[in-house]
């Protein structure tokens, strides 16, 4: 089989994952491969998922193609590769019999549409980052190949990145161009969209911009800044840390500050920040507002929250609308816009808030609707001193 797969690995490679673990053959739940450029040199980057971690490695196509070869039906049962060739899939049974099919590109199977042809469909799309020109991290991190295709089910990835730099492009006048551009991204996690904002703004857009991300988990860091360092983004770092702990570095405050996805409260913390600093922007996209939701006491609308899940809704929306008006308080123009479509996430609210020039603050009464509600937000306490 070395030579079958490196067919796959040397014609406009893909993917290839290797699943369903033999019992007792190692720690190893899953393997992965996808290609990458380093130095201009393509090689295989492989991704071994033991228990919560993940390892990394890079390899020739050769050594690919023997890994792969190796593994087969002695560590997993099922071996998956795509291609320009097509795809091509290896089931091992339990006793060893193989079973090799290939599908060549072009054959679809079924009626209905698949990813293959609503990517198709999307990619009429102009991008900020188009397909067809490889961009460093989005091939190191699966999402487009060495030749720039965007695989089709990382589609939605691509788009929601696209997305997000577009909101990043419309408040662009808000940022200063003469001096260096401090960012700061609480809960970066994987950071796909971390380093889609440092390409964007360094390398296309010319910003002097330097980024820290900061996340809980170290093993996640560690990989940021593994990737960070290959793709030779000098002023993109990330640290292990919590939100209310942080403080920006001496005579760096913060012209951006961007929270995606911080937990319930972490995101009052990280709004409360940059408020205090004065961030000239703020990109915000909450996530499991569960604190309005145990607060809420209102006789008036019982009929209506004693639905658990309406009640659930109804204090997200609230929490977000509350957060939005105390933006506008501390003197920023707040809009609160749809990130990505409902059927990829419910998560889908952005708030981006841009201080204006004589930060004029004014008052908008959101008091009364805590007051009616019976609820007092985090980011309302931590502001009160400000």
């Amino acid at each position: 089989m070395t030579e079958k797969y490196k067919e796959y690995l040397l014609n406009g490679f893909e993917y290839a994952t290797a699943s369903k673990p033999v019992k007792g053959s190692g720690d190893c739940i899953k393997l992965k491969i996808r290609p990458v450029s380093l130095k201009g040199n393509k090689m295989f980057q492989v991704t071994r998922t033991v228990g919560t971690k993940e390892l990394h490695e890079n390899l020739t196509a050769d050594s690919a193609a023997e890994l792969l070869n190796a593994v087969t039906g002695k560590q997993f049962l099922a071996i998956e590769a795509a291609s320009s060739k097509g795809k091509l899939t290896v089931l091992v049974s339990k006793k060893g019999h193989m079973t090799v099919k290939e599908h060549p590109a072009g054959i679809k199977s079924g009626a209905n549409e698949g990813p293959e042809n609503k990517a198709e469909h999307n990619r009429k799309k102009n991008y900020l980052l188009p397909e067809g020109e490889p961009v460093p991290f989005l091939v190191e991190l699966g999402v487009m190949t060495g030749n720039g295709k965007v695989i089709a089910q990382k589609y939605d990835k691509f788009r929601q990145i696209n997305r997000y730099l577009e909101f990043i492009e419309d408040i662009i006048p808000a940022l200063p161009k003469d001096r260096e551009l401090s960012i700061i991204d609480f809960g970066c996690g994987k950071s796909y969209l971390t380093f889609a904002m440092y390409y964007y703004l360094k390398e296309i857009k010319g910003y002097d911009v330097n980024i820290i991300g900061l996340d809980l988990k170290a093993d996640v860091i560690e990989k940021c800044n593994f990737l960070a360092k290959n793709f030779g983004y000098e002023r993109l770092r990330f640290y292990v840390g919590d939100i209310a702990g942080f403080t920006a570095e001496e005579g760096k405050t913060p012209d951006m500050v961007v929270t995606l996805h911080a937990c319930d409260t972490a995101t009052d913390y990280a709004l409360e920040k940059a408020i205090k600093w004065g961030a000239r922007v703020i990109l915000c996209v909450p996530c499991c507002q569960h604190e309005l939701n145990r607060q809420i006491e209102c006789d008036s609308l019982k009929p209506v929250m004693k639905y658990g899940l309406l009640k659930e809704r109804f204090a997200a929306l609230v929490t977000d609308g509350l957060r939005a008006e105390m933006l506008e308080e501390a003197g920023y123009r707040t809009q609160i816009l749809e990130f990505i479509d409902m059927e990829h996430t419910p998560k889908n609210i952005l708030i981006r808030a841009v201080r204006q020039p004589l930060r004029i603050k004014k008052h908008t009464g959101y008091e009364k609707t805590t007051e009616f509600l019976h609820v007092e937000p985090t980011l309302q306490k931590l502001l009160k001193d400000c």
